[in-house]
């Protein structure tokens, strides 16, 4: 995976609490694990980080969106994605997302194939627009 400057990173999460930092570093590193060779982007602004396969929009995957409370895992076209174990929350047209409120939540089963399903998801689509 390629990320941004270690630094960057660890000057964003100084501004929250030491457990969303821990559970920030647990969920890096299980996208990181999940989706081989994406980028991992920083946008300080929108508070997250992104992992996507290419520029822009159209090459997002997901997201790790940050609160004082926890880290929330935006699932990208996640309103099209089946969803056996009922993980996603939200209501929008489009995306979903995962709380996540400890580490031992990525391990709940289902969250790691939802991301995978999300990246499957991204591959058909960028393949379609190359067509």
């Amino acid at each position: 995976m390629r990320m941004p400057n270690q630094r960057n990173i660890d000057a964003f999460l100084a501004d929250y609490p030491p457990e969303v930092r821990v559970l920030t570093r647990a969920a890096r590193a299980f996208l990181a694990e999940t989706l081989p060779g994406c980028t991992e982007g920083l946008d300080e602004s929108a508070r997250l980080i992104a992992y996507s396969y290419g520029p822009g929009y159209k090459g997002l995957v997901c997201t790790l969106i940050l609160s004082r409370k926890g880290v929330t895992l935006g699932i990208v076209r996640g309103s099209e994605l089946p969803d056996p174990k009922q993980l996603l929350e939200g209501s929008g047209k489009v995306h979903r997302f995962v709380q996540l409120n400890a580490p031992a939540d990525l391990k709940r089963p289902g969250v790691k194939t939802l991301v995978k399903a999300a990246h499957k998801a991204w591959k058909v689509r960028s393949l379609k627009s190359e067509v």
